[in-house]
């Protein structure tokens, strides 16, 4: 059983408000179905501004500790394996960066806000990711969108 999970596709979603979507799970059920594979969800953590009361119980890594705590047992039912959970840098660039030269992925598929609300999707994070050479899928409330690795 350890070989066949050392030969499956390492896939990274890139999830924050939407890591518990009927979008996100059905892309995830999507790409299990595609072939043997290992889901990491990573949190990048909140950044919080100055317009925010801080309770010190309330950090950003609570409230990332929070989402992975809600939606890794959605994913994981539709992954059909367990999903582990990580907390990255505030910065999702940053945060995928870090978490690919770490763990090493082979893909990524990044779930965020539907287009008009997107900070995501405003930054250009999918198309700056696929930068890394890895293949990218964007799930957004409207769908999904695939962008081929550099190479």
């Amino acid at each position: 059983m350890e070989s066949s999970s050392s030969s499956a596709t390492r896939v990274l979603i890139v999830a924050h408000k939407t890591a518990a979507t009927p979008a996100l799970l059905a892309a995830v059920r999507d790409r299990a179905a595609q072939g043997p594979c290992r889901f990491t969800l990573l949190v990048p953590a909140s950044a919080h501004g100055l317009h925010k009361v801080v309770d010190p119980e309330d950090t950003p890594d609570t409230e990332a500790r929070e989402v992975i705590d809600l939606a890794v047992p959605l994913l994981d039912e539709a992954a059909g394996s367990h999903v582990e959970g990580i907390i990255g840098s505030p910065t999702p660039l940053t945060a995928v960066m870090d978490a690919v030269n770490e763990h090493g992925f082979d893909e990524v598929i990044v779930s965020t806000l539907p287009t008009h609300i997107s900070r995501w999707l405003r930054l250009d994070l999918p198309h700056k990711i696929g930068g890394l050479g890895l293949p990218v899928t964007t799930v957004t409330a409207k769908g999904r969108e695939q962008i081929g690795a550099a190479g």
